[in-house]
């Protein structure tokens, strides 16, 4: 119990896709994950949904999954299914269960169950939790911090400039981006620091668990998938890199930066303006991720499907 106790208390908010499920599971190793909210993203928000219980089947653990929304701010649905696959989790044979959704909405629960200890750990689109600051504007000011997987100092991956995360909801984006709590960016300039391949794939095949199953599976797909997409067999595990910013902060190098969330531009809709210069004249509002400790960090992954 003691070593329970001193975990960090986080909220996962996701969009069950692969490497959500990877940083699920790595989340529950490391953290008290006190919740899953899901959202529409990778794939719709059932499927989302259904993808976060299954996982928590897999891991055996009763976290409660709540679902949020099916649509951006805008009333736009967008998704990574050429991606992820129709299921958001192609490739994965999910185990039967009896599980079911928690009820409420998803914002409802980041609002009630989340304190001065919670981490948010959104990697998904931020409409969950643009919607849970419009509600009550001094939430972001009682929990610990916002760490999100999104946008990117170079250049994105849904258009040169936006990273589908912040592309599929740019105004939820820029309302978390302007909320006053402390907030972590791990853009994909950090999150390609994670890579998997088939070395790693070989390694993940030894693990005799229903995690390692998973994984296998997961990265078996995800590299044939991008294999047919790219000609590369080379994935990045984005989504952990969220929660290892919370739950082992020294593997990460960081930069105190400005970053605003482009809502008009024609080409750079949904952009991250990450201004390392301090020239903004915007007093610099975000941790940038600009380093990973890639070695460790993927040890750490490993041994979480492993069950260490």
């Amino acid at each position: 119990m003691s070593e329970r106790k001193a975990m960090q208390r986080m909220i996962i908010d996701c969009d069950p896709g692969h490497d959500d499920a990877i940083a699920l599971i790595l989340a529950h190793r490391h953290a008290d994950v006190v919740g899953i909210t899901t959202v529409a993203g990778n794939a719709p928000l059932e499927a989302t949904a259904a993808n976060a219980l299954a996982v928590t089947a897999v891991l055996g653990v009763d976290t409660p999954v709540v679902a949020g929304a099916d649509t951006s701010l805008l009333g736009v649905a967008r998704d990574a299914r050429v991606v992820h696959g129709e299921s958001g989790l192609g490739g994965v044979a999910l185990p039967g269960h009896d599980r079911a959704l928690a009820e409420g909405h998803a914002v409802d629960f980041l609002l009630e169950a989340s304190d001065r200890d919670t981490w948010i750990v959104a990697i998904g689109p931020l409409t969950n939790v643009a919607l849970a600051i419009a509600r009550d504007p001094t939430w972001p000011k009682r929990i610990a911090g916002i760490s999100i997987m999104g946008g990117s100092t170079d250049n994105g991956n849904v258009t040169a400039t936006a990273e589908f995360n912040i592309y599929a909801d740019p105004e939820a984006a820029a309302r978390v981006f302007r909320s006053d709590t402390r907030l972590i960016m791990c853009g994909l300039n950090l999150t390609h620091q994670l890579p998997v391949d088939d070395a790693v794939l070989g390694r993940v095949r030894q693990i005799d668990t229903p995690a390692g199953k998973l994984a296998t599976e997961s990265f078996t797909f995800l590299l044939d998938r991008l294999d047919s997409l790219t000609g590369t067999r080379r994935a990045s595990l984005h989504d952990p890199c969220a929660v290892l910013a919370v739950t082992h902060p020294e593997l990460l190098d960081t930069e105190s930066c400005a970053v605003t969330v482009e809502l008009a531009g024609e080409l750079t809709r949904g952009m991250t303006v990450v201004d390392r210069r301090s020239r903004s004249g915007i007093e610099p509002n975000v941790e940038v991720g600009v380093g990973l400790a890639s070695e460790a960090a993927m040890a750490l992954v490993e041994d979480a499907l492993a069950g260490k």
